[in-house]
């Protein structure tokens, strides 16, 4: 059996909608474990068609790390399965990656389709969901079966499995990165620098439910450069290259060779 981990911080639609999708699902998940990073009002404890475990994280910024790691050590499956909290999966999808993850001891991403805002409001259908979603431009899938990707910076968190051992023997995610970013490209690299294969899964995977998303994120202006800092001291190049572009753009930083320097922060950052 596997376990379903998600994060949320005032997403409760979309949390609700991601426990619709795990109530359709032909496989349940042994339980769904959410950690609340202080979402308000906060995510009480609710009943499901399966185990659901809410814990409670307080921080003023946005914990990605720390949160997911704190569902990690709340769960009871050797199977994990990470869902961000703006995702549906698909009916099959934990019955994929559950066996998936028995039979390959890998780092699984599972395709995830992007939602336009009228799509998933309120009742709906997965065939008109799979219909309407639009694939992401850069990551390539398979229809069926796996397909190895040799580029550990396309991993992505919004639907991934992974076995409890090796996540526990890679650290799970880097603390150090506090706040909002990097931290997943890190885990990405970190999993590759282990020998853990990077595998893309053609077929079941999810659906992500539009939100109004800033672009560049300049509310998360500080933790972007910082982590930011701390990747490129670590792994040699800069990550999130586009936002710190815009950033320069703007006239908010310069980007030099090996640092970031901040000539003025945004309003509300």
């Amino acid at each position: 059996m596997m376990s379903v981990l998600t994060i949320v911080r005032n997403r409760a639609g979309h949390l609700a909608q991601l426990v619709e999708g795990l109530r359709r699902s032909i496989q349940f998940p042994a339980e769904l474990v959410v950690v609340d990073m202080a979402s308000d009002p906060p995510v009480e404890e609710f009943d499901a068609d399966f185990p659901v475990r809410v814990t409670h994280l307080a921080s003023e910024r946005l914990p990605l790390a720390q949160a997911r790691n704190l569902a990690a050590r709340h769960a009871s499956s050797e199977n994990l399965l990470f869902l961000d909290v703006d995702c549906i999966p698909m009916r099959a999808l934990t019955g994929a990656i559950d066996q998936a993850l028995d039979q390959n001891d890998a780092l699984i991403c599972a395709e995830v389709l992007y939602l336009g805002p009228d799509d998933a409001r309120g009742e709906w259908v997965e065939e008109d969901l799979a219909g309407s979603g639009k694939p992401h431009p850069a990551r390539e899938f398979p229809a069926h079966g796996m397909r190895a990707e040799s580029n550990p910076g396309l991993f992505w968190s919004l639907a991934f499995g992974i076995r409890r051992a090796r996540f526990e023997t890679l650290g799970g995610f880097d603390e150090a990165y506090r706040g909002y970013g990097g931290e997943d490209t890190d885990f990405g690299f970190r999993a590759d620098a282990a020998g853990l294969p990077l595998l893309f899964m053609g077929g079941p995977g999810a659906f992500h439910q539009h939100h109004p998303s800033p672009n560049p994120p300049l509310q998360h202006f500080d933790d972007i450069v910082r982590n930011a800092q701390l990747f490129r001291a670590r792994w040699g190049f800069w990550p999130m290259e586009g936002w710190l572009q815009q950033f320069e753009a703007m006239g908010l930083l310069r980007i030099e060779p090996s640092s970031l320097h901040v000539l003025r922060r945004p309003a509300g950052s």
